[in-house]
């Protein structure tokens, strides 16, 4: 009796520390993804479909098509500080959730033809949130996200 076959809806520490470092990575691509493609204004950007899965990746493309449209683009610096909240091996699909601290302070959606910054576009330190989502074929990917502007950080 014992051994490894006691528990084996148990994950170990290991594997939630590898699956929260995926989700991690997952989670700056995304970032760094959706500022390459807002700066480009470009909603079909490859790099999109690497790090994000639905419902957020067609939110991020509606968001930077309603932006280009407006003659709007995202420039400058994100700064982001993410930690994980909590990793669930067991759900279906596995998910990583997590908690990050973005400075968007030099971050702005400005008019593409001169540059000048959107009314009523904030910056500043905001709390935002992120799900990222262990898919069938091994790829962690972020599925849902959001910004709290309303809750500084």
């Amino acid at each position: 009796m014992g051994g490894s076959n006691a528990a084996p809806a148990a994950h170990s520490t290991v594997d939630k520390q590898a699956a929260g470092k995926a989700a991690l990575a997952a989670y700056s691509g995304y970032l760094a993804a959706s500022r390459v493609a807002s700066a480009r204004s470009d909603p079909g950007h490859p790099e999109l479909t690497r790090f994000l899965a639905d419902p957020l990746l067609t939110r991020v493309r509606v968001a930077i098509r309603e932006a280009k449209e407006h003659g709007a683009m995202r420039t400058g610096r994100l700064v982001s500080d993410p930690t994980v909240v909590s990793v669930d091996l067991a759900a279906h699909p596995p998910i990583v959730e997590i908690q990050d601290c973005l400075d968007a302070t030099g971050y702005q959606l400005v008019y593409a033809k001169d540059r000048r910054v959107v009314p009523g576009t904030r910056g500043g330190r905001y709390l935002a949130t992120a799900t990222a989502a262990r898919y069938p074929d091994g790829r962690w990917l972020i599925k849902a996200g959001a910004a709290h502007q309303d809750q500084p950080c």
